[in-house]
């Protein structure tokens, strides 16, 4: 009778997203600093955004593991009206301490930094900065993860692509959230 009991307990950790089921970017130990030219939980400077001049602002980041062969950044507004609004996907960034401001918005960049950037739903490759609707505050999550090996995806893939290859990479996570509200 009680055989069942541990048959049990895997398939609640699996339906958890404990192990294994993909749940591997949010099991990640959340161990990356992530900073910008501004705070968490403050308002992006206009120069980031649609109504300036729409280029990335600089991402640090802190605190990766030497195991770390690669990075990922991921860019979305979750409070869009037609749900998650994806700004910006790039993968295979070195492991350095800064991802710098205005990132060109081709799919292989060579220089500042070497990256793959894909589409976002701007429908556009590259940084496509907060832009949302008049009158409302917008939470965007500037999420970094650091893998365990590069990504062998094309240029102008897409998030559900990326986070395809991603899973069982994902060795740790950081993320920081700015605000924007346009009037």
């Amino acid at each position: 009778m009680r055989s069942w009991v541990p048959l049990l307990i895997i398939a609640l950790l699996i339906g958890s997203g404990c192990i294994g089921g993909g749940g591997e970017k949010t099991t990640a130990p959340k161990t990356l600093e992530v900073g910008s030219v501004f705070h968490n939980g403050s308002y992006i400077p206009v120069k980031f955004t649609c109504d300036g001049e729409d280029i990335n602002p600089p991402i640090f980041i802190g605190n990766i593991s030497e195991k770390a062969k690669s990075l990922v950044i991921i860019v979305d507004d979750p409070d869009a009206p037609a749900g998650t609004f994806t700004h910006w996907i790039a993968w295979n960034i070195p492991p350095v301490g800064e991802i710098p401001e205005a990132v060109p918005k081709v799919g292989e960049v060579e220089k500042p930094i070497p990256m793959v950037q894909g589409r976002n739903d701007f429908g556009r490759i590259g940084y496509g900065g907060p832009c949302p609707p008049r009158g409302s505050v917008h939470h965007y999550h500037f999420k970094v993860y650091a893998l365990d090996t590069t990504l062998n995806i094309p240029p102008g893939a897409t998030r559900k692509e990326l986070e395809r290859a991603m899973e069982g990479h994902v060795i740790q996570w950081g993320e920081l959230v700015g605000l924007y509200k346009r009037g």
